[in-house]
């Protein structure tokens, strides 16, 4: 039995998470082959047990850890891992090194969703040829995709913008978000110290 291909998905922005969900799943990838996190610290925690074959982050330029570094320590796990980049700022320098990197794109932010649903679509194609053991279950299932309805950027329902670091209010006590991770069609918080995540909506801002 083939392994199953798996895609993760780093971004900040809940619409860009979903959005690449829905793509994916238009593909016909199923939802538990998609994994979402909104920040590289939840995306290596993740990822080094998900082992993901295909990794979308932003650049995170400022955080602790970039994409780049990122996509380097889920190497370890995953050697033939491909990558690519999403980035508000490119430039010669940001090129070179998502080159260096073997990226199958870097797109500049903001884009729209046409312009994510092509570069998507061109590096699943490539991953269909070049990926070995991989790309006869790619292809097979862009294949036999059932038709879908147009992936379009989310509205996004009001809940509580959570940032990992922020302290949050949940049965009635004060605790600190360490993970943010949204995964399958929703959004979940791991507070510092405590077992399992918790749904977003049943936390409040401290």
């Amino acid at each position: 039995m083939s392994e199953t291909v798996k895609f993760l998905v780093v971004d900040p922005l809940a619409g860009v998470q979903t959005f690449a969900r829905q793509l994916l799943q238009s593909q016909g990838f199923s939802a538990d082959s998609i994994l979402c996190c909104a920040d590289t610290d939840a995306a290596l925690a993740q990822g080094l047990v998900f082992k993901p074959h295909f990794l979308v982050t932003d650049w995170f330029p400022k955080a602790p850890m970039t994409g780049l570094q990122l996509f380097q320590r889920l190497r370890e796990v995953q050697p033939a891992l491909h990558l690519s980049l999403l980035s508000f700022e490119v430039t010669p320098e940001h090129e070179f090194e998502a080159e260096a990197h073997g990226a199958r794109f870097l797109l500049k932010k903001p884009f729209t969703a046409e312009q994510l649903k092509a570069q998507m679509t061109r590096s699943l194609e490539a991953l269909a040829i070049s990926a070995p053991g991989l790309h006869s279950q790619v292809r097979e299932t862009m294949r036999t995709a059932r038709p879908a309805p147009r992936p379009v950027l989310p509205v996004i329902p009001p809940q509580p913008v959570i940032k990992p670091g922020e302290k949050v209010r949940f049965n009635g006590a004060i605790h600190v978000a360490q993970y943010v991770v949204h995964r399958h069609g929703e959004t979940v918080v791991q507070l510092k110290g405590q077992p399992g995540f918790v749904p977003v909506e049943k936390l409040q801002p401290a």
